[in-house]
């Protein structure tokens, strides 16, 4: 009787609760269970394989039954919109950083997908990886991956979304490069992480001029009041289009569109569980929830609209023709879905985001399930050719002049060049400003670099003894000096220490940059080069270690010292992360204040900045794939390098 007494006031005490309050729970239970789980998986040994699968499969089920009673909750309420009270990491007078979730239906689309999705995944894994050698690593990283996509899907603002962004980025690497001793995967991991950072550019720079045009930080839900919004953007008319391009640039990389397409498929190199979740399902279509959650602030921006439209469109046909001819099943898929998403866009920019809410669903469970059936299609295919042969259909290619057909053939089995189009234009420019750098060398950044930066600091604390142009195009000035030194780490082909410490470096020469063109005050300089400092000295101890005890670390070849010093690849990249801005360490707080203090006419030096932290990020990766990923340079097996 009193267990029955105790009981039934514990449940009056919960129906008492308001249902504000109850739904807030919620929330942030969605948020922290991820994050908890991928805790818990860190500390068991990397041989119980039962256990490190259960924690996975007990923390995703537990997800997706919260989410299912969370939505028949919700939608009894009507389904409100939501948002969650923001509470602040960082204040100052003048700058406010804030965390901020909401809740809609969008997001419980996305909710209820990626909880399906990753609960049949994680099922399927817990076998299809038995006995594989970074079984604890895979699930590891898919727990990391399920905490960014949620902090994406219940970001309220575009700092919170930028958290999750990073973390997709960084788990997209590692389930790449998951067979880190072979060449192709750390290949292909770098060169999808650089993508990556081409939609990282455009949210860094969108979130700049958001906090000039709004005068603050902006959450999503008042993005959807109209007047407020229309007030804004009838005054700033061209600010508005470049964030809102700015948007579609970070949603065109992310979604894998036209001109970026091709780095889909080379995605494809890691187990075919995480393709299923990143390239078939869930990351790949971040994308156009970006363009979905800020829907509202560009719908009355017809030029944008009218982008959005002949992107999508154009990626659906190119892409359906090169799915068309591709020998390999990974590959048919990667670009079916990558045309299935710019059909996408092309429904959010007309106004139909339900309709794309419905495509973004069936696409993912339909892709979801062709990835995970793909290693056995041979043998279906080999039974269909056997017992159920059918002559091929006309199409409409046979229509075609056969000079055209054929031109479209080649075009397509090419993949249009897209791949030598992003070097030839983008990546081997950069290289080439990289080479001509070469007087950085080890002792001149430390005999001259250091003189020069303290000549810097003194200009910085004089600035007001000199004249106005001077301290106009100072900043400018250091700036330059910052990203002529990320070039050519990004370049460097010898020493690992070097393009290190230009890394390192560059950051000391932006924080001299922002503080000569405001005043950037002590209290924001130490967050900023706080995080700089630690990291970077860690990961320089790494390399001078590895250097005593491996001999050569140059960066002309792969060297996969993982397989040797598994810990200390694991220190080293988080000491990658700390450098990047990644949020576990001040600088990522750092740089969005770095961003407060450029000026919205300072488009050029907003532009050399995050030119900065998208090439260091690039170089720091590189670092790391080159040391530590790829066949182990002391095996005496032969390895081969290239791929068909």
């Amino acid at each position: 009787m009193e267990l029955l007494q105790i009981l039934n006031k514990g449940l009056c005490y919960v129906f008492m609760i308001p249902r504000a309050d109850i739904m807030t729970v919620f929330l942030l239970f969605f948020v922290l269970l991820p994050a908890l789980g991928f805790l818990i998986s860190l500390l068991i040994p990397a041989k119980n394989e039962n256990i490190i699968s259960a924690v996975a499969f007990t923390t995703v089920g537990l997800h997706l039954l919260a989410a299912a009673g969370f939505m028949v909750f919700w939608l009894l309420q009507h389904h409100p919109a939501l948002n969650l009270d923001s509470f602040a990491l960082y204040e100052t007078p003048h700058y406010s950083f804030f965390i901020s979730f909401y809740f809609d239906k969008t997001t419980a689309f996305y909710l209820m997908v990626g909880a399906i999705i990753l609960f049949q995944v994680t099922v399927y894994s817990r076998y299809y990886l038995h006995r594989e050698e970074g079984y604890k690593r895979f699930f590891n990283t898919v727990l990391l991956f399920y905490v960014g996509y949620n902090i994406i899907i219940f970001s309220g603002n575009m700092e919170t979304l930028f958290i999750g962004w990073e973390i997709l980025g960084i788990s997209s690497f590692l389930l790449i490069a998951f067979y880190r001793d072979r060449y192709l995967p750390a290949k292909n991991a770098v060169k999808v992480v650089s993508v990556y950072r081409l939609g990282d550019i455009g949210l860094i720079l969108a979130m700049w001029l958001s906090h000039h045009l709004w005068h603050g930080n902006i959450t999503f839900l008042q993005l959807n009041n109209h007047e407020l919004v229309s007030t804004q953007l009838q005054a700033n008319t061209l600010m508005g289009i470049f964030i809102s391009l700015m948007i579609l640039m970070s949603a065109t990389a992310k979604s894998a569109q036209l001109p970026v397409t091709s780095w889909l498929p080379r995605a494809m190199e890691g187990p075919t569980p995480s393709s299923a979740i990143f390239y078939g399902s869930l990351s790949v279509h971040m994308g156009l929830f970006v363009l979905l959650r800020t829907f509202p602030f560009w719908e009355h921006q017809m030029p944008v609209r009218i982008v959005i439209i002949i992107l999508g469109l154009a990626t659906s046909i190119v892409a359906t023709g090169i799915a068309r001819v591709q020998s390999a099943i990974k590959g048919q898929i990667a670009y079916a879905s990558a045309a299935q998403i710019g059909i996408m866009f092309i429904e959010v920019a007309v106004g139909l985001d339900e309709v794309a809410l419905i495509h973004f669903a069936g696409n993912a469970f339909l892709r979801t399930y062709q990835l995970l059936v793909s290693p056995s299609v041979v043998s279906y295919l080999i039974r269909e050719q056997f017992y159920n042969f059918e002559p091929r259909e006309h199409t409409f290619e046979d229509s075609l002049p056969k000079k055209i057909e054929y031109t479209i053939y080649m075009l397509c089995l090419k993949e249009w060049n897209l791949d030598s189009l992003m070097y030839r234009y983008l990546w081997n420019p950069l290289k080439l400003l990289g080479k001509r750098l070469d007087f950085f060398t080890m002792n001149r950044l430390i005999y001259a670099g250091i003189p020069a930066y303290l000549v810097g600091v003194l200009l910085v604390y004089y600035r007001e003894l000199l004249p106005e142009p001077v301290k106009e195009y100072l900043p400018y000035l250091f700036s330059s000096i910052a990203l002529t030194m990320v070039l050519k780490s990004f370049a460097e082909r010898k020493q690992a220490r070097v393009s290190w410490l230009l890394v390192m470096m560059h950051h000391f020469w932006i924080a001299l940059a922002i503080s000569i063109n405001e005043q950037f005050y002590f209290n924001e300089d130490r967050l900023y080069l706080s995080g700089i400092v630690v990291s970077g000295i860690l990961g320089f101890l790494c390399l001078r270690w590895l250097r005593l005890h491996e001999g050569s670390i140059d960066m002309d070849q792969f060297h996969g010292h993982s397989y040797l010093h598994p810990k200390f690849a694991l220190i080293f990249l988080l000491a990658c992360l700390g450098v990047s801005g990644f949020p576990i360490s001040p600088t990522y707080v750092g740089e969005d204040l770095v961003f407060t203090h450029i000026r919205e006419d300072q488009i050029v030096l907003a532009v050399i900045v995050s030119l900065c932290y998208v090439i260091d990020g690039l170089s720091i990766i590189r670092i790391y794939a080159r040391v530590f990923l790829g066949p182990h340079s002391k095996s005496v097996y032969e390895m081969a390098y290239r791929s068909s």
